[in-house]
């Protein structure tokens, strides 16, 4: 066996991750580069804003960018000189570097999922003041300069190495203002009113209750009288002139209330105490219920604070494993939610675990079929694209990185989800772990069908019966 010397002290390899150190002027000729490389995110651009002030939509607004001459979203230019700041702040020199001047030129946009290449090299010396004249560019992926210009420094004569600092993290959020502004726009539209299925319990009978009070709807109690209640009495609830249907149990709740709709006695239903499928299964009754030319579907509205804009989920509560027949209808439910709620073309990302079409994964076969069904307008009314695995569905960035060309990637109004199980963890995941607001709304039937779960919040009651309002008035105008 060879000999194995032992371990003898080494000097520690340049981290740059956990080390900042300078080059002084003595050390630098000219010709002498740094370069640092950055994927340009949303988040980047926002901060930038946030930090300057400068709100330009041009910036911030996808929709209103795409207006413009660059047809989408483009970064601060400043953002680009802040990051040649970094280069000669933190690889050369470095640490002790006084900035003295610098000029840019700004020769391309820099858009979200850009890869820079940000380089600053010694283009001149001054012996005497230990000056550097640096010249500095800023190239994307595609070899593309989109910055350039002439940065003029004093140098640091003493050697600096310090342990980086760990800088706070910093989490965006968007104004969480949705529910008011939904209550607003709902409100002129007068009370829907609404049958409620069996709320035999202070939750969903407060539920119902509280979207009396702000407005939304004009309630049917549909449960056994007195079990209602005593049950109102005990949560302190007035039930004063309420309407009440007497029915001995939950089941006749059911199909009572499948009847005042057949009757034209109220234009929308709500869930109370009773099990989702007892409810379901009134409604979908071959005889009897409410079926249309359409499967029935589930839909969470829902808006998170790391996302620009409401989108939807589906479907996350009905249909278990849904065929390629039942997933056509699903998003055909879910683009007239997004016309209900005023998104005129609304962007249908197709879920998968990949975005390439792939004979061993059947949601990615669905995805294409869709596709395609949209191409030869059997499904109208949005922008379907699809297979996209999520990332690529909510992220220009991950959509670039990938090469994903698409009018849906990074923007979808409309998440649909391989099956019931996958739609409901990411549902979930979203209002535990993301601070989504949430509404809950079953489509297909002929009416809209508020479905909420006994753990929702009040809020997420309240909104989804607003969302049945606006529903339940786009069915007037084009009844399925």
């Amino acid at each position: 066996m060879p000999d194995i010397a032992p371990p003898t002290a080494q000097a520690a390899p340049h981290d740059d991750l956990a080390t900042v150190r300078n080059r002084t002027f003595d050390e630098l000729a000219i010709g002498d580069s740094a370069t640092i490389e950055r994927t340009l995110s949303t988040e980047d651009i926002q901060l930038f804003a946030v930090l300057s002030g400068d709100v330009n939509p041009q910036h911030l607004d996808a929709d209103y960018a795409a207006s413009t001459r660059f047809h989408g979203v483009i970064a601060h230019g400043m953002l680009g000189g802040a990051l040649i700041s970094a280069v000669l702040g933190t690889r050369l020199p470095g640490p002790g570097t006084i900035y003295l001047g610098q000029t840019l030129k700004f020769l391309a946009p820099v858009r979200v999922g850009d890869r820079l290449r940000i380089s600053v090299t010694v283009s001149a010396r001054n012996e005497a003041k230990k000056h550097l004249t640096l010249a500095c560019s800023c190239v994307n992926q595609d070899g593309t300069a989109v910055i350039s210009g002439e940065a003029e420094v004093v140098a640091p004569t003493e050697h600096i190495e310090r342990p980086r600092t760990t800088l706070p993290e910093v989490r965006m959020s968007v104004g969480q203002d949705g529910m008011e502004r939904l209550l607003e726009h709902v409100r002129p539209l007068g009370r829907l009113r609404v049958a409620v299925v069996h709320p035999c319990d202070a939750l969903s009978l407060g539920g119902a209750m509280d979207a009396y009070a702000a407005g939304l709807i004009e309630p049917v109690l549909v449960a056994p009288r007195a079990r209602l209640l005593a049950v109102a009495q005990e949560a302190g609830l007035d039930l004063a002139g309420i309407a009440i249907e007497d029915v001995p149990h939950s089941h006749a709740a059911a199909a009572r209330a499948v009847a005042l709709v057949l009757e034209g006695r109220v234009q929308a239903l709500m869930k109370g105490s009773l099990h989702t499928d007892e409810l379901m299964a009134a409604v979908v009754a071959s005889q009897g219920g409410l079926r249309t030319k359409r499967r029935v579907s589930h839909c969470f509205l829902m808006q998170t604070p790391a996302y620009p804009r409401p989108f939807i989920i589906t479907d996350a509560a009905i249909n278990i494993a849904p065929t390629l027949d039942d997933k056509a209808d699903i998003v055909r439910n879910a683009i007239d939610l997004a016309h209900a709620i005023g998104v005129a073309e609304p962007r249908v990302a197709i879920l998968a675990a990949v975005e390439t079409v792939t004979a061993t994964m059947p949601a990615t076969l669905d995805a294409a079929a869709l596709c395609k069904m949209a191409d030869r307008g059997q499904i109208t009314g949005g922008l379907l694209d699809g297979p996209l695995a999520f990332d690529n569905a909510v992220s220009i960035a991950a959509a670039r990185t990938k090469g994903i060309v698409s009018e849906v990637a990074g923007r979808a109004d409309i998440l649909v989800v391989p099956d019931l199980e996958s739609g409901n963890m990411l549902a979930k995941q979203l209002e535990y772990l993301g601070d989504a607001a949430s509404a809950g709304i079953v489509l297909g039937a002929r009416v809209p069908i508020v479905l909420t779960s006994r753990a929702d919040a009040r809020d997420t009651r309240l909104a989804s019966c607003a969302v049945a309002v606006l529903l339940a008035h786009h069915y007037q105008e084009a009844p399925l």
